[in-house]
């Protein structure tokens, strides 16, 4: 029995309306999450982070809900059987004594056009000399997706004689592929679109934390003043000591922050309480107050210069030959008898500091070396 082919026809389509939709999806949801990583891991933000992680195992387990019920109804379908003729063969590696070997087939199904397919297949190292160019084999696949053709190792006895006496002249291309097709240029750019605005979006949500101003006291004046009402802060009071730790997008260095944060670790007390220490950060201020009954040298907090103390930051920070300060501190206390202020400023350059008496005055320097 001799099959011949029919004039080749178009291949079958293997593109799903969803694809696309798909694929932009897919697309936002890993650029969301891998920007919710960097900068959940920037600001130090675990939500962030468990959403980063979260977000794309949620995603997977829907794909894989949503996907359940065409697979249950492929896995119901009945393949159809069908000759093939080998065209050519090769392997195209492994190590195992199962092989993996490129098949190009020409597929005869019964009752319809012969068409030429390209597919991988496992084989055993025993069984490779069974498949040689122009031998018939038998080859099954889904009704709906003909290039998803799969050797019949054992096939039934009435195929098997159907394949020794059958003939199957070659069909022309172009031969369809077992791969999984590419989406095409359109859907890459597409979803390599989706990916930079999902990014692009969790950075513009967060833009004022990653890229807000990093030195409050670089601002001029005008830019600088009270923190909006509802403005995020924390407060701890303890009998030693006093936190107040400042919500993004705000400084102790705004106008008159600093006097209400030092007033409000002193608000309620029926006596002044004396500081021995004062330290103050960018959105961190803590006073250590000295102990009841305790002869330790300490200071009144309305001593401060208040209105002195962004200057002093200022001059450590671009005066004292770090270039580029990365971190710094001012350390208030009057353990060796007046208050003194220590500014101290830290980078790349090195470490360097000024001391300032209790009127604000400068009255030592100690540059980067």
């Amino acid at each position: 029995m001799t099959i011949t082919p029919a004039p080749p026809s178009a291949p079958p389509t293997r593109r799903t309306p969803l694809a696309l939709a798909r694929g932009i999806l897919t697309g936002a949801v890993i650029g969301s999450s891998l920007a919710a990583l960097v900068v959940g891991t920037v600001l130090e933000r675990v939500p962030l982070l468990v959403g980063g992680l979260a977000v794309p195992i949620a995603y997977g387990l829907l794909v894989l809900a949503a996907g359940a019920p065409e697979r249950a109804r492929e896995a119901a379908i009945i393949p159809c059987s069908a000759l093939a003729k080998i065209e050519s063969l090769r392997a195209i590696g492994g190590e195992t004594s199962d092989v993996p070997v490129r098949f190009d087939l020409t597929v005869a199904p019964d009752g319809g056009p012969a068409y030429r397919v390209e597919s991988t297949q496992s084989v055993n190292l025993v069984d490779l000399p069974d498949y040689k160019p122009g031998g018939i084999v038998i080859v099954q696949y889904p009704p709906h997706q003909p290039w998803a053709v799969k050797l019949v190792k054992r096939p039934t006895p009435e195929w098997e004689d159907r394949a020794t006496a059958a003939r199957i002249d070659s069909a022309p291309g172009p031969a369809l592929t077992d791969e999984p097709p590419p989406d095409g240029p359109v859907g890459g750019y597409l979803s390599l679109l989706a990916l930079l605005l999902g990014a692009a979006g969790v950075l513009f949500v967060f833009r004022a934390d990653l890229f807000g101003p990093d030195d409050p006291t670089d601002r001029p004046p005008s830019a600088a003043g009270p923190a909006a009402p509802g403005t995020s802060s924390t407060t701890i009071v303890s009998a030693a000591s006093g936190t107040v730790a400042l919500g993004p997008g705000q400084s102790l260095f705004d106008e008159g922050r600093l006097r209400s944060a030092v007033d409000s670790l002193t608000k309620g007390d029926g006596r002044k309480r004396q500081a021995l220490t004062v330290v103050v950060q960018d959105r961190l201020l803590t006073v250590v107050f000295t102990p009841g009954g305790s002869q330790a040298p300490g200071f009144d907090l309305d001593a401060l210069p208040y209105p002195r103390i962004p200057a002093l930051v200022r001059e450590a920070r671009t005066t004292l030959g770090v270039r580029s300060p990365q971190t710094w501190q001012l350390t208030a206390e009057s353990l060796s008898g007046g208050l003194t202020l220590r500014v101290g400023v830290a980078g790349s350059d090195g470490a360097a500091s000024l001391e300032a008496n209790g009127h604000g005055e400068i009255v030592r320097r100690h540059s980067a070396r």
